[in-house]
């Protein structure tokens, strides 16, 4: 049913500004041995959250898409009030309500600006150190949809979430801004570095991963 589709794919894309989703990590930690995450991934080495930054200029560009990842550090990415209000009102405390602040805790944005402010003011609210901040520099960047850019985003989102029902490789076509083109799969492969990554290095740790882009956190959930 091609309605059910596009509803389903639309609420995805769409999901809350600022919500947080935790990943669990295996009750039995075993010695960190580097290797590529498969996903579904049965056994984690640690517990992930999965933070939307809040609200930024860009989403509010008359209601197209702006994915160009070469504006990602403008201020014109970065948060609004609105967005501050929601990472403070509603992302800290859902945060808080894990109990992340107890135990050891990384947080990991994209340097995208929204991402990166996000991330700011979770370290500051939670009593996490700027150490405690690993910006991550291309991995966590929304998907890239190189000749939909600059498109309206209700459309977009509609023709993309069709056609990514019917192919998790389908691809926008190349656009002339230099907009990344990326699939499903292509934006897997991104986030399953970071987590490669991080499984890795920390052992037994909370790592909050933090995306401009609902996306990135989609794909990490399947």
């Amino acid at each position: 049913n091609s309605s059910s589709s596009s509803s389903s794919s639309n609420s995805r894309r769409h999901a809350l500004l600022g919500s947080v989703i935790s990943l669990a990590a295996s009750t039995v930690c075993t010695p960190a041995v580097a290797s590529l995450v498969q996903f579904p991934a049965s056994k984690l080495q640690n517990r992930y959250i999965l933070v939307r930054a809040g609200k930024s200029y860009e989403d509010l560009s008359n209601g197209r898409i702006a994915r160009n990842p070469a504006f990602k550090t403008s201020q014109s990415c970065g948060l609004t009030r609105n967005g501050v209000k929601q990472v403070l009102g509603l992302t800290v405390p859902a945060v808080e309500a894990l109990g992340v602040a107890e135990d050891l805790a990384w947080i990991w944005p994209s340097i995208w600006q929204s991402s990166y402010m996000t991330a700011e003011i979770l370290a500051s609210e939670l009593g996490l150190g700027r150490s405690q901040i690993v910006p991550e520099y291309s991995f966590l960047d929304a998907r890239g949809l190189g000749a939909y850019e600059g498109g309206e985003t209700a459309l977009v989102a509609q023709q993309v979430g069709e056609f990514d029902a019917q192919d998790s490789l389908w691809r926008p076509l190349k656009g002339e801004d230099g907009t990344p083109h990326e699939s499903l799969q292509d934006v897997l492969v991104r986030v399953r570095q970071v987590m490669s990554i991080c499984e890795t290095q920390y052992r037994g740790d909370n790592i909050i991963l933090v995306a401009p882009d609902s996306d990135v956190l989609s794909v990490l959930q399947v």
